[in-house]
């Protein structure tokens, strides 16, 4: 069996690219001797809540902990339901479930694997409180569609953004086009994902997108109290230190981390760019390939993991393949083909791309 020479993700080159701006970040941070809530998580709070176009950005240590705070913060707890997708990382039911709630699935769209927002409405009850929709892979679920469906329940929405940093919606999708009040699909297109419902959850887990080097995550919202009481529950339940008010969490977002997401925040979009032009690449040249189906390009897509069908029961044979030719991919459900760095995939070869763009 071959040896791996393209790995599933190889975050070096993206490293090497920004290492003399990632040196003087953890520099400026060892000489102030701040490793925590120092001036760079604040000033991260602020950078990235204008590129999001959101009022308020709560740094905290994990995607999972934005989920729980951001479910917390709305005032999600035991006897709710909240409605969610089962096809996404376990993390995604498991914050519902930590914070007392009951999460209720609701399938997905065969095209997208998002979350299908007439199967949302067949599963509301009066115990109903909230819609988490992942924008999985990095696609944009059917907003306009959940809101409508949101606001005509009085339910709340929570958008599970682990894998969508940058993200766009564009009313592209699948599922929404036609389903949607169009008034509703024009007030949202082009807002960044985690922007549209009640409370949009980040993770900077090193893989995703925007990766830091180590655990952290973001909580993001336009409500002023909801923001005033995630960043108590970040901190123990604190508005001021050592005055709990209520039950919290240690979830503080590492000085470290902050200084390196700041370097990395203004290369986002071009390092989102570059994915979405080399999953354009393997589309095009997967698409005469019998067996297997590609991912939509949809507008606004980043891209996390491009993604494939393979039809006839051959899934786990195409894994093998690759693996001896030397090609790292993943099973995640379905086959996961990585976004290298300098290489793409011709008739499961790999073949050198000299495009700089082609950056994970």
């Amino acid at each position: 069996m071959s040896q791996t020479n393209i790995p599933v993700l190889d975050l070096k080159p993206q490293y090497d690219s920004i290492k003399a701006e990632i040196q003087v970040a953890i520099s400026r941070v060892l000489e102030s001797g701040q490793f925590i809530m120092g001036p760079d998580v604040k000033l991260f709070e602020q950078e990235v809540a204008a590129y999001l176009g959101t009022r308020h950005a709560i740094a905290v240590n994990s995607g999972t902990d934005a989920l729980v705070i951001g479910l917390k913060a709305l005032g999600i707890g035991a006897g709710d339901e909240v409605i969610t997708t089962p096809f996404s990382f376990f993390a995604t039911a498991e914050s519902i479930s930590n914070v007392g709630a009951t999460p209720i699935f609701a399938d997905v769209n065969p095209d997208s694997f998002n979350i299908d927002p007439e199967a949302i409405i067949a599963k509301i009850t009066p115990n109903t409180k909230a819609i988490m929709p992942v924008h999985l892979y990095g696609n944009p679920a059917a907003m306009a569609a959940i809101v409508d469906i949101a606001q005509g329940h009085n339910l709340k929405i929570i958008e599970d953004c682990a894998q969508s940093f940058g993200a766009r919606y564009y009313g592209t999708c699948s599922a929404c086009n036609d389903k949607c009040q169009n008034s509703t699909r024009t007030t949202i297109t082009g807002k960044q994902t985690g922007t549209i419902g009640n409370v949009g959850a980040y993770s900077f887990f090193p893989s995703k997108n925007l990766g830091a080097y180590g655990d952290g995550g973001l909580i993001v919202t336009d409500d002023d109290q909801v923001a005033e009481m995630a960043r108590m529950l970040r901190v123990h339940g604190a508005k001021k230190k050592y005055h709990n008010e209520v039950l919290g969490y240690n979830s503080r977002l590492d000085t470290l981390q902050a200084a390196i997401l700041r370097v990395k925040l203004p290369h986002i979009d071009q390092w989102n760019e570059g994915r979405r032009l080399v999953a354009k690449t393997y589309n095009q040249l997967l698409a005469d390939v019998t067996g297997v189906v590609t991912p939509e390009l949809a507008d606004g897509h980043v891209f996390h993991q491009y993604t494939i069908r393979i039809l006839d029961g051959k899934r786990d044979r195409v894994h093998q393949y690759l693996t001896a030719q030397g090609i790292g991919s993943m099973i995640y459900q379905i086959a996961v083909i990585p976004l290298p760095q300098r290489f793409v995939v011709r008739g499961c070869k790999a073949v050198k791309n000299e495009t700089p763009s082609d950056q994970n």
